[in-house]
């Protein structure tokens, strides 16, 4: 497997593109694609952003004169906002960010029509988009959508199906929302219209984090299609990491387009940048040995924070499903004082999830460090990994 080192994600993103380019170069006809795995934590969201920042033209003053990449990640979230109608609390609405290039031109692209089959598929609720203009430039001066379900009532003669208005949808429908939003965006740009025609890249990180794996297969499967029908080839990356949807691209690449550049991201804590391998098969290698390793020289290193007890817990599960465990306690050696083998579950059960990983990923307390090396070597000396992946350290070096 090779391995390219890179110093920061700019650059990283810059080699991405020049990936890109020269595929595109050698097959004009065909979508070029660059498929990225990289568990949680490696900095695929801050990828992503750091590639569409390389394709943006600003004036002198800074304000984005052009851009070419179309982009979904965790910030396009943000592009939606809620009125959940505070002063009545009846009619909620979710509104768009007008500002945004992601939404230039649908009041005129029959934008409802294109998103209502993808939905269909993975809700059962319903939509309508309202577009507001300005009188002076014609332009989209603000816009919402609101939601509505059908309701069963009554029983026997007197059922009847009423439908509900200006309904709070859940945070995962809403995701489920906002990622058929951006397919029905894509197949626009994909078909060549004209109020896409900037898009010259596609970067599309983790849209399948609120579906089940049945819709990632789904999504997985669409996705390639809308691909397979374009009118015009995009240069296009998708990153994951989900092991089951890198595996459903894979295959459905390699069938239909030609088969994507594939390569694991992964931190170089020696180095403090970041490591592209690229790989051949269909599913991410045992990434859990490769995370173990990593983890093994961040823990020596002195180097652990908190998130990285979301990698411990993710060797852990993949070794306890491999192992044929029913969860990933089974595989925490238990300490002399912890006969029940309790507290070190619940401390990666609670530094694994919350405001811990996510919001603080910031250096372990002495405390938990203690804890974290704990857990991580006991799990080493219970399983017979390659010692080369985790040696000892060496003979007067200081543990972490």
């Amino acid at each position: 497997m090779s391995e390219t080192s890179f110093a920061d994600l700019p650059k990283l993103a810059g080699h991405l593109r020049s990936v890109l380019a020269d595929k595109a170069q050698k097959k004009p006809d065909k979508s070029p694609f660059v498929l990225l795995y990289a568990f949680n934590g490696t900095g695929k969201t801050r990828l992503s952003t750091a590639f569409k920042d390389l394709g943006k033209v600003t004036d002198k003053n800074g304000e984005v004169q052009s851009r070419d990449t179309l982009y979904f990640n965790a910030f396009t979230e943000d592009l939606f906002s809620w009125d959940n109608d505070l002063e009545n609390d009846e009619y909620r609405t979710l509104k768009l960010n007008p500002a945004s290039s992601f939404f230039v031109g649908l009041d005129e692209l029959e934008i409802e029509n294109r998103i209502r089959p993808l939905l269909n598929r993975y809700a059962d609720f319903d939509f309508k988009i309202s577009f507001e203009f300005d009188d002076r430039t014609g332009k989209i001066a603000g816009a919402e959508v609101v939601f509505s379900r059908e309701i069963l009532s009554g029983e026997g003669n007197d059922a009847r199906t009423d439908e509900i208005d200006g309904i709070k949808i859940s945070r995962g429908e809403e995701s489920i929302f906002i990622c058929c939003f951006f397919l029905a965006i894509l197949q626009l740009a994909l078909d060549g219209a004209e109020a896409y025609k900037w898009v010259e890249y596609v970067y599309i990180d983790d849209p399948i984090s609120s579906l089940d794996e049945h819709n990632a297969i789904v999504v997985g499967n669409h996705l390639v299609q809308l691909y397979r029908e374009a009118q015009r080839p995009i240069k296009t990356v998708v990153s994951t990491h989900h092991a089951l949807f890198f595996n459903v691209l894979h295959y459905e690449l390699r069938n239909h387009l030609g088969g994507p550049l594939q390569c694991i991201l992964k931190r170089d804590p020696r180095a403090d940048g970041y490591v592209l391998a690229e790989q051949t098969g269909d599913t991410p290698q045992f990434y859990h040995v490769t995370a173990l390793a990593d983890l093994w020289l961040v823990a020596q290193s002195g180097q652990a924070k908190t998130f990285h007890f979301n990698i411990l817990r993710t060797i852990l599960e993949k070794t306890a499903l491999f192992l044929g465990h029913r969860h990933f306690s089974a595989c925490i050696k238990r300490a002399a004082d912890d006969a029940d083998g309790i507290l070190h579950q619940r401390f990666v059960d609670l530094l694994s999830h919350g405001k811990y990983s996510m919001y603080e990923p910031t250096e372990m307390g002495d405390e938990t460090r203690e804890y974290f090396l704990t857990i991580l070597k006991g799990f080493v000396e219970r399983h017979p990994f390659n010692r080369e992946l985790v040696p000892e350290p060496a003979a007067g070096t200081k543990e972490a």
